[in-house]
């Protein structure tokens, strides 16, 4: 393939993105489309966390049977609406089958390339480019109310130390205090992961699509794909609902819209939409200095340069686009008994996305089986922020027939 050559991207967000970033740097000629507008999806208002030390996969042990646990309380942060769907209970039943230790080993080191690879890339870019995007290296802290939860992280920092040269540090409650004054005296601990970092997504997108507008990329937005033309196995012209536009090559980065692109792809895809919800509001008086996970709640809190956001929750309910304020509450209750000043007023966005959920929670970094010139960058689970720069260059390795800097084996599309 020609590095002069024209590919469209279907899909704008981090990993359309991201991609075509590197795309053009090969010299392509390269057009994004996407259904609604450019960030629009799961990339906009998530949490905003770049974080290396997240390696390990869902499919933890005894996950499956935590997350059944979970769903007899109306207060749980998981949540899967009953319904007759066969994908859906295909895919818990195939997310069950991995949740043990062999499995959850092997995805956790697929998983470690594409995050140390991000963030090499990213702190490549922050240096090269300038960045603007609120980037803050200031590290990430699990904080936990109660004594036996903190004690009980300490054997997956032995795996994540000895395994991925991973290791937090463990804080005790006045240690805590002193690192992030704005947490209640009443917390037990923390661990502290101080190389990961985090940024305003939003900013980011804006930042991208100023930059890649800038070198060329064309934009075309609320533009359905309806079907895809070509002559054997080349794709050579897609059908939107914009008209007809001419190819070399195809990239589907679509998150979690993939599976309803099936037909054109050539495969299905396992993905489930997982439903994440955010508030957005102004810094508060006693901000937190540090991103804060609260794995007792499930609730992240992210201070940013503009604003404070509060985000979590995970639904199964489809391609349900309401905002549950039910939901969002949970949020708000899930910070309250860790911050002085866990929220404030205006809220400014209640946000929700569907993060694209594979059943091994690796993503899908492949050519489509139905053509040879069409590509597949989707299913980064919860980690699309993270992965998205070595996911770029990853592909954009793979469509040249350049050595990959990653092994692309574990992302597959044929492990399905």
């Amino acid at each position: 393939m020609s590095q002069s050559g024209q590919v469209i991207i279907v899909g704008g967000g981090f990993i359309g993105l991201w991609s075509a970033w590197y795309l053009r740097r090969q010299g392509w000629r390269v057009t994004i489309i996407d259904r609604r507008t450019i960030g629009s999806g799961c990339s906009q208002d998530n949490c905003g966390l770049v974080c290396p030390s997240h390696v390990l996969p869902l499919t933890e042990p005894g996950a499956f049977q935590a997350a059944l646990k979970a769903l007899l309380s109306p207060q749980s942060p998981f949540r899967i609406q009953p319904r007759l769907d066969p994908a859906l209970w295909s895919w818990l039943w195939n997310f069950s089958r991995r949740c043990n230790h062999s499995h959850m080993l092997s995805a956790a080191h697929a998983i470690q390339a594409l995050l140390a690879s991000g963030m090499r890339e990213y702190l490549r870019w922050l240096k090269e480019e300038q960045m603007d995007c609120e980037w803050q290296a200031v590290g990430l802290l699990y904080v936990y109310r109660k004594a036996v939860e903190l004690e009980r992280y300490a054997a997956t920092n032995r795996l994540l130390t000895e395994r991925f040269n991973e290791p937090a540090q463990m804080l005790a409650a006045q240690q805590t205090l002193e690192l992030e004054p704005a947490l209640r005296d009443s917390v037990a601990g923390s661990w502290y992961y101080e190389h990961d970092a985090h940024l305003r997504p939003d900013r980011l997108i804006a930042w991208l699509h100023q930059r890649l507008g800038d070198d060329g990329v064309e934009f075309i937005e609320n533009c359905q794909l309806n079907a895809m033309r070509g002559a054997g196995s080349q794709a050579q012209r897609l059908d939107t609902s914009q008209g007809e536009l001419p190819t070399d090559a195809v990239l589907f980065a679509c998150g979690a819209w993939s599976p309803q692109l099936k037909e054109l792809i050539g495969c299905k895809l396992p993905i489930q939409p997982g439903k994440g919800y955010s508030i957005t509001m102004p810094r508060p008086q006693n901000c937190p200095r540090l991103p804060l996970i609260f794995p007792e709640t499930r609730v992240v809190a992210t201070p940013m340069h503009s604003g404070y956001r509060l985000g979590s929750i995970m639904e199964f309910a489809g391609y349900d686009d309401s905002i549950r304020p039910e939901r969002l509450q949970l949020l708000r209750t899930g910070a309250e008994p860790y911050l002085k000043e866990p929220y404030c007023q205006p809220e400014l966005s209640h946000w929700f996305g569907w993060r694209p959920m594979t059943y091994d929670s690796l993503p899908i970094i492949d050519r489509t089986p139905r053509w040879g010139n069409a590509w597949i960058a989707t299913g980064h689970n919860m980690l699309g922020l993270s992965m998205g720069p070595a996911t770029g260059r990853l592909i954009a390795e793979m469509m040249h027939g350049s050595t990959p800097h990653v092994d692309p084996t574990p992302y597959s599309v044929s492990r399905f």
